[in-house]
């Protein structure tokens, strides 16, 4: 049976268990990560936490609604038994009415089938470490191998463990320029996902620099269950024409070569970026995000009039 609780009636010591043993266990769901990025997440729990669904809400206008927080690519339900679209459509349909609107994305091992709710399929890419590194990089595209050949030209070198601060700097001053969405709050939730997870050993950050000492390019990645996410990165204007941010993800893997992890690029439906991690070899997979809307359709002609004045 399917149990709705509220966050003060979740065992946080059940459910990191629940989650850490699934078979489709990704850190996004691990309660230190929800407590960061959605302080006031909920959850649907299946018998004694044999399988769990964290719901992330937020309440605007008087409305209750789900959503996906930011830096959480894929929620979902995880468990260590099969999940069948069977099992997945009662949990989707335990969902409370008190929340009138939703947009959530599941994960991988999410699969849906004649749902009532809608939803689309959504873009990430993975690469398979198992293989010795001389294998992985035969697999490059061509494009990436001459990235490569102008950081080795450029004399770039790589840091371990530079400061979270540098990589959330470093992407404010080029890309975040032209995305308004992600203000003052969501870099400071950021710093802090980043030093939790530098402190518990669960993260790990890298720079590139100049043979002057420019820091080129940054990343910070999540490491657990055998699973290296692509998380966030930061690259400079001169980094474009360095290779820098291809020369940062391939000594990654140069670095995790012959081992059971995958990379996990965490995107994209961007065509750039998927054409970009495809360079490396990896594959695309596809998770589900759904959709639905339970408001009146007064009230959701008004959220949508607010959406476009924003």
């Amino acid at each position: 049976m399917i149990h709705y609780l509220k966050k003060d009636q979740i065992s946080k010591e059940k459910w990191d268990d629940c989650v850490l043993n699934s078979f489709n266990s990704l850190v996004y769901a691990e309660s230190w990560y929800l407590d960061i990025v959605a302080y006031g997440w909920e959850a649907l729990v299946e018998d004694d936490y044999s399988a769990v669904m964290p719901l992330i809400w937020n309440r605007k206008a008087g409305i209750n609604y789900l959503f996906q927080p930011f830096f959480t690519q894929q929620l979902g339900v995880f468990s260590s038994g099969l999940l069948t679209p069977d099992r997945i459509n009662r949990f989707i349909e335990a969902i409370p009415p008190q929340f009138k609107y939703g947009e959530i994305n599941l994960n991988t091992h999410n699969p849906l089938v004649d749902t009532k709710k809608d939803y689309t399929l959504q873009l990430n890419h993975e690469l398979d470490l198992i293989n010795p590194y001389n294998h992985l990089y035969n697999n490059y595209s061509d494009n990436i191998k001459r990235n490569l050949k102008k950081a080795q030209n450029s004399s770039l070198s790589i840091q371990k463990g530079i400061s979270p601060e540098l990589i959330t700097n470093l992407f404010r001053e080029g890309k975040g320029l032209r995305l308004n969405h992600i203000t003052p709050f969501h870099y400071k939730r950021l710093n802090h996902l980043m030093h939790k997870s530098l402190s518990i050993s669960k993260g790990v950050t890298y720079g590139v620099f100049s043979p002057l000492n420019e820091l080129m390019a940054g990343a910070f990645l999540l490491i657990s269950n055998d699973r290296i996410i692509f998380l966030f990165s930061g690259t400079s204007e001169k980094a474009r024409n360095s290779g820098a941010l291809a020369y940062l993800i391939d000594h990654v893997i140069k670095m995790f070569a012959g081992t059971a992890i995958t990379f996990d690029f965490e995107g994209s439906n961007d065509n750039n970026l998927a054409r970009f991690y495809r360079g490396f070899g990896s594959s695309e997979v596809v998770y589900p995000r759904v959709t639905y809307n339970h408001l009146p359709r007064v009230v959701w002609s008004i959220v949508q009039i607010i959406k476009k004045l924003r």
